[in-house]
């Protein structure tokens, strides 16, 4: 059915469309940036100029779908389907149908060597687990798939609420980012491990301390494991801590190049992802230096694809540990003469009604502008209900406010 009332020069059309078509053409319009009635127009229009009559297509469960579309293609639409003997809803799907195989999915890109995020700041407490876990989610979660997102050139509008047209706080469904991303638990104290449902490995067998003293027992390949959920399918894998990591300073003081020894044992398994997400512990040792190394620029690698995440909340504490985390890389970028960039600060834990010391404290730290805040997490109970749980926050409470801001975060830096 075609109705007068139009959209500009179009005219709206009411027709069927089974569910698992209408999801798929959602999808691929997402991911590819066009409109939904654009990708339906080009379909008809294609569909109308074909010889014979492609495969039927399953209709069974169609449901009422409205599009626009140019005036008149609808009519001559109805007389193709007439004349080929087929029904305005088979004749729609296969429309459909062919508009989706003329326009596949985009691969995701991948790079010469993965992207390495090394989410820092020696203050305990701050959420560096959560929000490395969180921005792993994120980048892994299926690219056939659409996801709430909260639009991330509006981040610095919806925290300072000016100038910006529409809602600062509108949702956009967008599709996953798809990368296969490795979480490295860095931290002797093993959140990250735990909170994703594994135990540290054994003192008494191969860990990542090891790998970096040179005492490796075996493959690093084989310590890694999976993160199971659907929605990441096999992307997010997971380097669990081991409680040897309280004596990596230690066994670093005797190694040559120490700086170099995280990369160096990391290399190995590099070429199976396109990201490393680092959680640091909360230190500025020889491990920080690890691991900041590991996030420097390589030769031909773009500026801003690798770097240091840092992590603070809005109160005084995190702004002097922030103070000592800078200073620590500073001095490394000089007496190593490193190209380390800076991917932003996350203010995380974040709840206005604590009044004045977090709104004040926000301000300052959008004022610092370089690095910029790339993040605002909020202080909600779904994050602390997950880590209960053993559960990744993203597969937990998809659409909470956390996760959402989780993907915002993940396109910021991408």
């Amino acid at each position: 059915m075609a109705s007068s009332t139009n959209a500009g020069d179009r005219e709206k059309v009411v027709s069927k469309l089974p569910g698992w078509l209408r999801q798929e053409l959602k999808v691929r319009a997402a991911q590819l940036g066009v409109e939904i009635q654009s990708a339906v127009e080009s379909g008809v229009e294609s569909w109308c100029a074909l010889a014979s009559t492609p495969g039927a297509v399953d209709t069974a469960g169609a449901e009422s779908f409205a599009t626009w579309l140019p005036p008149g293609q609808w009519s001559r639409f109805r007389a193709a389907a007439a004349e080929r003997d087929v029904t305005l809803t088979q004749g729609l799907a296969q429309s459909v149908r062919l508009w989706l195989d003329m326009n596949p999915s985009p691969a995701v890109k991948r790079e010469e060597f993965p992207r390495r995020v090394v989410v820092c700041n020696q203050k305990g407490g701050v959420g560096k687990t959560a929000v490395t876990a969180g921005l792993g989610e994120a980048m892994a979660e299926a690219a056939d798939a659409l996801h709430p997102v909260r639009v991330s050139k509006y981040l610095a509008a919806a925290i300072q609420q000016n100038g910006v047209e529409g809602d600062p706080f509108a949702l956009e469904d967008l599709p996953g980012l798809g990368m296969r991303v490795l979480l490295v638990d860095f931290d002797p104290q093993g959140h990250l491990t735990k909170q994703l449902g594994h135990e540290p490995l054994p003192m008494d067998g191969d860990s990542l301390t090891r790998h970096m003293a040179g005492e490796a027992a075996g493959e690093l390949k084989d310590l890694v494991v999976a993160v199971e959920d659907d929605r990441f399918g096999d992307r997010l894998h997971l380097l669990p801590s081991c409680n040897d990591a309280f004596l990596l300073d230690v066994k670093l003081a005797g190694v040559r190049a120490r700086e170099a020894a995280l990369e160096r044992a990391l290399l190995a398994v590099e070429e199976d992802y396109d990201l490393v997400v680092v959680d640091c512990p909360p230190s500025l040792g020889l491990s920080m230096d690890a691991a900041s190394y590991y996030g420097r620029r390589r030769p031909g690698e773009t500026a801003g694809q690798s770097g240091v995440l840092i992590v603070v909340q809005a109160e005084d504490s995190s702004a002097d540990a922030y103070e000592l985390l800078t200073s620590q890389i500073e001095d490394l970028r000089a007496d190593l003469a490193l190209e380390l960039d800076y991917l932003g600060i996350v203010v995380n834990h974040y709840d206005a009604r604590r009044g004045y010391i977090a709104t004040s404290s926000l301000q300052a730290w959008m004022d610092i502008k370089d690095p910029r805040v790339v993040g605002l997490i909020g202080d909600l109970k779904e994050q602390k209900e997950a880590v209960r749980m053993k559960r990744p926050l993203l597969a937990y409470a998809p659409r909470c406010d956390q996760s959402v801001g989780m993907r915002a975060l993940a396109r910021e830096i991408s």
